[in-house]
């Protein structure tokens, strides 16, 4: 009887292609974001040669440019946007569409694209997910990127 293999990413990011693609809107919110997920890529031991940082608009953009970075053959991308709850259904579209497309990407191109994209009610909520601890939504996104790549690659060097 065979075992059974068990295949885990790293976090050595000093090898990967890696794509960013940050939002304007609400920019306070994603810079921090963005900041932590840099600080989680040097903890990877992140190239910045190899690194594209791509700045639109907002969350709407985000799926368009995402795409653009898989055509251009990243190991992976972050998506990094904040939309905030207001007093419109538009919150509800925005966030849906931007995740929906970023999924999409992930799908068709069969690379990560790891969410770092708030969808809050308030502009606490967002605060808190995007401060210098632990809990900024954007280096999660960032070790999660770093680490599904890196799986992918082992997959495809160990069984396929």
């Amino acid at each position: 009887m065979s075992s059974i293999k068990r295949i885990t990413g790293s976090l050595d990011g000093s090898e990967l292609r890696i794509g960013i693609v940050v939002s304007r809107w609400n920019r306070e919110i994603t810079d921090a974001l963005l900041d932590g997920a840099v600080r989680a890529l040097v903890a990877c031991s992140a190239d910045f040669d190899r690194v594209t940082i791509l700045e639109v608009p907002g969350a709407l953009e985000i799926p368009v440019a995402t795409a653009e970075l898989a055509e251009n053959a990243m190991d992976a991308i972050i998506a990094i946007g904040c939309v905030i709850k207001g007093e419109t259904a538009h919150f509800d579209h925005v966030s849906r569409l931007a995740l929906d497309g970023i999924a999409a990407v992930s799908a068709e191109y069969r690379i990560p694209v790891a969410c770092g994209i708030l969808t809050v009610y308030d502009l606490d909520q967002a605060k808190e997910r995007s401060g210098i601890d632990e809990g900024n939504a954007g280096s999660q996104a960032a070790l999660t990127a770093v680490e599904t790549a890196n799986l992918l690659r082992s997959l495809s060097r160990d069984i396929l």
